[in-house]
């Protein structure tokens, strides 16, 4: 008799990973040798009750409904189509033929896919097993698997989807290649959910992939298998927009690589969270470090390739330290980052047994490269290898550590929160606040930054001025660098933490102040967090402070910047008695902030270890009405100086130049410069335009470079190519050319509902991008008092103009900007003639805000839970806000100062848009421009006796107004073209004029109406009595013009029952014909309201 067979000693690996994993996996005899060894797959087939996807080439099964939903791309999934399943899909939802997508990614239909390829099950060549399971054996080994790639998750799932290919062939044509014929593929995809989130394993069992690409059925040759994931595309009428997608592998070294690797540390094994709260797919962040590793060379050179980077048409950076990890989603998006610099090489040890029962220990050093840590760097930053590491650097005309990048003269914006707990004076009750806002600008070339602070209570706001420096840490990220030295972006990339401590001299009042910078968000701001604790001296209100010019030193070691420095400030007291008295004060200032450098990159440490920040000016303000604090300087970094030597008075230096907000300011000999326009601008650099390709740029170049093929599939009639504006933006309107039809879509190109209209017809759609801003804010963006009279007020884009009436005629010669708000899009207004405040709705915030004609800074009142706030209406005898929202599809109503919100309607809106009140006879208007059923409807302004009033002969009903006086109801329509007019308590309406070009909005005084023109750019002025077009205005600068309101010099007359106290209710009272309801407002827990009619 022989000998007994050796048994190698991968078979004894396979059943010590078997006998790892808790419960039975797999009955066959342990050290028996099997053709495709598989310890990693949970329990399959017959005998675990799966079901058997039919024999074929390209099978499909019915929908498997799911006792659990699946969340898949932030959507939840009740019936899964296990479609398609032969060739290595679970799809989503229906899918196509095979012809459509193989070879394709992303397809168009929602799938997940561990191993997409052209498979065939036919006569006999392998099996597709796949059931729901939910027992605690199936559930123990998922959760398992999936902590072993996010060890911190608390995630239990409650039911897992298995899908198995057992030994299933490639498809092959006659006289293909006959190496593939006994090949033979296996491999499982399990998704496992909870309430909550959901998650999905890839499990690749050793030597379970023999074949890494199927032949085309097209004759396109060899095609490699896909492993990823693919959100359902959009499809419009004669386009279709691809969803997010994930490739994970694409080509024949990644795939092969499969079962060698991991996102797990256990190779073979990929686990991702694929739903939650999130709409992305996240991979494991368990580094490729395997828990056995193969001796050999190639083995060692597998385990380390990294995967293929597709990135579609838009470029994500996913920042793990796993296996490049790429995605294509839109809009972008940017993930947190895991530590920087990259971990020290992580050494684990590793025992695997021979035949002999001898343990061997060896251990593997897995070395942090460029080639696995590339997605780290910024995508404007180079990556480059050293011995014990990498490290990143921003490109030439980029400024920061590499990790973050920005364009060198680029203006910056910093968003962020403060809340603190501070003691002023002797006062023994702290004041506190949280979530309180922080905004600041950063005009980069000059090295000014402007920081505002909402909300600081007068009792506080005052004391707070002479810390200067809480907005001034962004002065110092942003200071204009002299020749050799470096602000704190280039040197943190916007990324640190800061601690500090001031000690205010003579009581020794202490504060403490920790800020945390967390780089870059999704909309290309910084973001900040401030804490404040501990006690200041008492400031009186009213007083004013002034600081003087100041240097600070900042040492740098290690990782750590340190500064400390002795300030003097100077108060000046309110007059008393016509006599001001001043006095100086004085606080210590010490910080530390700490940060993540390179370390790998000596280059990287020539900076001077010590630099000098130079404050120039320096301006603080607290306004006591809109309690703001504000903190404005100008700010430089370089050497140790006193201020006279040469360089110090370049222009570069003190920011006196005069170059675009967009340029760079190169410094030359003595006090010349020159001005260069910044990466994706250009110009002389005094102007600079912008010219970087926008997401719509790109897909427009991209759709008239390949025909169509952008789009993902066949154009049923002729190509679309997307339109853009002059900034980039997607035009509000696009339209098709060879058809005709037009649709509105949203600020990332997507379809809005109810907007598509017929061939010649153009919906009256809203851009929510706002014009550049090209230069800073101005420390006090205050509103023009008006002058006396009555006044037309209306929107363009980022201002609100005013225009005075000389009885029913326009002033032209006096017409000038009341409100500048840049960064903003307007679009409705309205006036409360009894404090003389105008209120507007912004849908670039979104937000409504309001301001006093009488002069003084806006204010936002409801700046959450809004879509796309567009008309709006003031009761001024009820004191309420009534505003549609043609987004969230909703009316509501509030208390003037935003408080106290209620819903009045939400269902039966499409495009709501227009709304005017009668407040005496207690009754609301308002139009929807649906496109498949215009109307204006009508209520009481509690809601009740809800009806149509208009609904026949109807296009695009955008502006509406209800004349006090006349009682008239009238309305531009942009579709029939005509402005109309009604007696809302009579039948019948009366044409005003016709052949008008494309009204936007309109308002009534006197005589005569006034409508905004889209295609004019005009207000343009009719005399409803004689049915003429009377007058028109033109503004100096020629853009859209959005709301118009009339500001009456005296309200007109009337009251109702809301007028007087409320109308007696305790919380909003709304007025009705002859009555008045008192109602609650929405989210009323714990408050004591009382509703009657």
């Amino acid at each position: 008799m022989g000998a007994a067979p050796r048994c190698p000693p991968w078979a004894l690996l396979a059943l010590a990973a078997a006998m790892a994993l808790p419960g039975p996996l797999l009955p066959a005899p342990a050290l028996q040798p099997q053709p495709h060894p598989e310890p990693l797959l949970l329990p399959h087939g017959p005998g675990h009750g799966d079901a058997a996807l039919e024999r074929g080439d390209d099978s499909r099964s019915a929908a498997l409904e799911l006792s659990r939903a699946l969340r898949f791309y932030g959507t939840a999934v009740r019936s899964l189509h296990v479609s398609v399943a032969t060739n290595g899909i679970i799809a989503v939802n229906e899918p196509s033929n095979e012809e459509k997508y193989l070879g394709q990614f992303p397809v168009s239909f929602g799938a997940i896919a561990p191993f997409m390829a052209d498979l065939d099950t036919t006569d006999g060549r392998g099996n597709v097993y796949y059931r729901e399971d939910s027992s605690s054996e199936v559930l123990k080994l998922a959760s398992d698997y999936i902590k072993r790639g996010f060890p911190e998750t608390t995630f239990e799932p409650s039911s897992v989807v298995i899908v198995t290919w057992k030994l299933v062939a490639p498809y092959q044509g006659p006289g293909e290649d006959p190496t593939l014929e006994e090949k033979r593929n296996t491999f499982q995809a399990v998704l496992a959910s909870s309430d909550s989130s959901s998650y999905a394993i890839f499990l690749y069992p050793e030597d379970s992939l023999q074949f890494y690409s199927t032949y085309s059925k097209n004759d396109d040759g060899k095609i490699p298998a896909m492993v990823g994931f693919s959100q359902a595309s959009t499809n419009y009428y004669f386009w279709e927009k691809p969803g997010s997608y994930n490739i994970i592998a694409n080509d024949e070294d990644s795939i092969r690589n499969l079962h060698k690797s991991s996102n797990a540390g256990k190779k073979g094994v990929w686990v991702f969270e694929i739903g939650s709260s999130s709409d992305s797919i996240v991979p494991a962040k368990i580094s490729n470090v395997l828990e056995s590793v193969e001796s050999s060379e190639q083995d060692q050179e597998m385990t380390s390739k990294p995967f293929m980077s597709d990135y579609g048409s838009t470029e994500i950076r996913q920042q793990y330290v796993t296996s490049n990890f790429p995605t294509a989603k839109a809009p972008p998006r940017q993930f947190p980052a895991q530590q920087f610099p990259p971990q020290e090489p992580q050494v684990i040890d590793v025992e695997e047994f021979d035949e002999t029962g001898i343990v061997f220990r060896y251990h593997t050093d897995v070395q942090q490269t460029c080639a696995n840590n590339r997605h780290q760097c910024s995508v404007h930053a180079i990556c480059k290898d050293y011995p014990n590491g990498f490290c990143c650097s921003c490109i030439a005309g980029y400024k920061g550590n590499g990790r973050q990048c920005v364009a060198e003269g680029s203006p910056q914006r910093v968003n962020g929160k403060v809340k603190g707990r501070i003691f002023v004076g002797n006062n023994p009750v702290p004041v506190t606040f949280e979530n309180t806002d922080l905004h600041s600008y950063v005009v980069m070339n000059q090295g000014r930054a402007y920081t505002a602070i909402s909300t600081i209570p007068e009792t506080l706001g005052y004391s707070l001025l002479p810390l200067a420096s809480i907005g001034g840490i962004i002065g110092w990220m942003f200071a204009v660098e002299q020749q050799g030295y470096k602000n704190g972006f280039s040197v943190t990339g916007g990324e640190f933490t800061r601690q500090t401590e001031v000690t205010f001299l003579g009581n020794n009042e202490k504060l403490v102040i920790k800020q945390k910078f967390s780089g870059i968000d999704e909309h290309g701001h910084l973001t900040i967090s401030t804490e404040m604790e501990g006690r200041i001296p008492e400031i009186p209100s009213g007083a004013s402070v002034h600081i003087e010019p100041y240097t600070e030193l900042y040492h740098t070691s290690s990782s750590v910047i340190t500064s400390s420095s002795t300030r003097e400030y100077t108060v000046t007291e309110p007059e008393r008695d016509g006599v001001a008295s001043t006095y100086t004060g004085a606080y210590q200032w010490r910080q530390t902030i700490s940060f993540d450098e390179c370390i790998h990159d000596e280059s990287l440490h020539a900076t001077s270890a010590t630099q000098q920040l130079s404050v120039d000016s320096v301006f603080v303000l607290y306004n006591r009405d809109e309690q703001i604090l504000r903190y404005a300087m100008s700010n430089s970094i370089g050497p140790i100086s006193d201020g006279s030597a040469d360089i110090n008075r370049n222009p570069c230096y003190t920011g006196t130049h005069n170059c675009d907000t967009n340029a760079i300011c190169r410094p030359g000999t003595g006090n010349r410069f020159f001005c260069e326009c910044s990466i994706g601008f250009r110009g002389d650099g005094n102007v600079c335009y912008g010219v970087e390709k926008t997401r719509c740029q790109h897909e427009q170049e991209v759709a008239l470079a390949s025909g169509g093929a952008f789009f993902q599939r066949e154009m049923r009639v002729a190509q679309f190519v997307p339109q853009c504006d002059e900034h980039g933006n997607y035009l509000p309107t696009q339209c098709h050319s060879n058809t005709g039809y037009c649709w509105c879509v949203d600020r990332d190109g997507n379809e809005i509902d109810g907007t598509r209209s017929g061939p010649g017809v153009q919906p009256p759609c809203l851009s929510t991008a706002a014009p550049p801003v090209a230069i800073g804010p101005s420390v006090r963006p205050d509103t023009i008092p008006l002058p006396p009279g009555t006044h037309l007020l209306f929107a363009q884009s980022g201002k609100i103009e005013h225009v005075p009436l000389e009885g029913n005629n326009m002033k032209k010669n006096g017409a000038k900007a009341l409100l500048h708000i840049p960064d903003k899009v307007i679009i409705g207004v309205a006036y409360d003639c009894m404090d003389k405040m105008v209120y507007w709705t912004d849908i670039s915030g979104p937000s409504i805000s309001r301001a006093s004609l009488h002069g003084g800074e806006p204010t936002t009142i409801i700046k959450t839970d809004l879509g796309s706030p567009e008309g709006i209406a003031v009761d001024h005898l009820g004191r309420n806000i009534f505003w549609t929202d043609s987004q969230l599809d909703r009316i509501e109503v509030a208390r003037l100062d935003g408080r106290q919100r209620r819903i009045l309607f939400d269902t039966g809106l499409v495009n709501p848009r227009a709304i005017v009140v009668d407040p005496v006879r207690g009754n609301l208007y308002w139009t929807d421009w649906n496109r498949e059923a215009p109307k204006i409807e009508t209520s009481y302004m509690d809601g009740t006796n809800r009806r149509i009033l208009v609904k026949d002969d109807l296009g695009l009903p955008n502006g509406l107004t209800f004349d006090p006086y006349s009682s008239m109801l009238c309305w531009v329509d942009a579709g029939t073209k005509k402005l109309e007019c009604m007696n809302p308590n009579q039948f019948g309406r009366r044409k005003i004029v016709e052949g008008i070009q494309y009204p936007f909005s309109v308002t009534s005084y006197g005589k005569n109406l006034y409508y905004t023109d889209w295609r004019r750019d005009a207000v343009v002025a009719v005399d409803h009595m004689v049915s003429i077009e009377n007058d028109n205005f033109q503004p100096h600068k020629r853009s859209r013009l959005y709301g118009i309101t009339t500001a009456f010099a005296q309200c007109p007359g009337g009251h109702n029952y809301c007028s007087v106290n409320n109308g007696g209710c305790t919380h909003l009272c709304l007025a009705t014909p002859g009555g008045r309801t008192c109602r609650c407002p929405d989210n009323t827990v714990g408050v004591d309201c009382i509703e009657r009619n």
